[in-house]
């Protein structure tokens, strides 16, 4: 039977990252494509999934056995704050659309992307899938976070009432080619990054907001793809799993400006905005249980992950998703 996956949200930066492995990888090998499948990688052009209606057309027009949900609405820091009822409401229509119309359209598998933030802000470290629901998310991502939640309530019950083979990924912080770098609404690294090139381009100070004492998992796009690649092959728990290097690998904000300097070869004054909120200070997570099912993997080493975001940024910065550069 013809495999037919389709990609919400494929032109984003993990959309992007399973583009090039699908594209790069041997086919048939472990990541690469298998013979009879074609990957399908919609953009939020192809239909707006906060609407039911245009969401049945996505499906009736690709009729996708397959589906790796990446599109939601999201931001950084600042961007979460400022509209959690946005961020709460957008991604519940969107999520309740998809599955309700790959349930409807006997899709076999669905794989929906997580993230970290669902975690309670009060739990004890590492996190690990059990402890989605054991309290309140942190208050800078309340909408997101609580909207993220519900796709797992979502998968549980749609597997019990009608057996769907629907499950979640939780990744830790992203970054790699094709981020959103958009200064008002980009993660930390992909802003980082622009601040850096501004700063180098203009003869001006980077300044880093916050304290740059918080700190991150972060893993790299390319990476992840693979694993959401594996996912598709081999995982058909409707229990959540989070993808990520290990907890020993987290890095501080300032460790990340740094190597972004060293990557950006700038050689300017750099310093910290300490009136800027830090956000969650950690949230470490436990990727124990990929390991236990997966083997090995061999993650990218991040120094080498982010020269090649960096040399990314540079090289397409005209046509990058920047914001208005004219207020840059």
């Amino acid at each position: 039977m013809a495999t037919v996956v389709l990609v919400t949200g494929g032109t984003g930066l993990l959309g992007k990252a399973l583009e090039h492995i699908i594209e790069t990888e041997p086919v048939g090998s472990k990541f690469g494509k298998r013979p009879n499948e074609t990957w399908i990688f919609a953009s939020s052009a192809d239909g707006d999934l906060r609407d039911p209606a245009q969401t049945n057309k996505l499906y009736e027009k690709y009729k996708p056995t397959h589906v790796i949900h990446l599109a939601a609405l999201v931001g950084g820091v600042y961007k979460n704050m400022k509209y959690k009822l946005t961020f709460l409401r957008d991604n519940i229509l969107i999520n309740d659309n998809v599955l309700h119309a790959a349930y409807t359209h006997k899709t076999v598998k669905v794989i929906s992307c997580l993230s970290t933030c669902v975690f309670p802000d009060k739990v004890e470290y590492p996190l690990d899938e059990n402890k989605i629901h054991n309290g309140l998310p942190h208050e800078s991502n309340f909408g997101y976070a609580h909207a993220k939640r519900m796709v797992d309530v979502q998968n549980h019950a749609y597997k019990e009432e009608f057996g769907c083979n629907f499950t979640s990924a939780i990744p830790t912080s992203i970054f790699g080619p094709h981020d959103n770098y958009d200064l008002e609404a980009a993660h930390v690294i992909p802003a980082l990054i622009h601040r850096c090139y501004l700063a180098k381009k203009n003869n001006t100070s980077f300044i880093v907001g916050g304290t740059g004492k918080p700190l991150r998992q972060f893993i790299f796009s390319y990476d992840l793809a693979k694993l959401f690649v594996w996912m598709l092959r081999e995982y058909d728990d409707v229990e959540p799993i989070i993808l990520s290097v290990a907890e020993e690998e987290e890095l501080s904000v300032k460790e990340v400006a740094d190597a972004i300097i060293k990557a950006m070869a700038f050689e300017g004054h750099y310093s910290f905005d300490t009136t800027k909120a830090d956000g969650q200070f950690r949230k470490p997570a436990s990727n124990k249980k990929l390991i236990e099912r997966m083997g090995s993997f061999q993650f990218t080493p991040f120094e080498q992950a982010l020269d090649m975001s960096v040399k990314w940024f540079i090289e397409n910065y005209d046509t990058a998703r920047t914001g208005n550069k004219k207020a840059a």
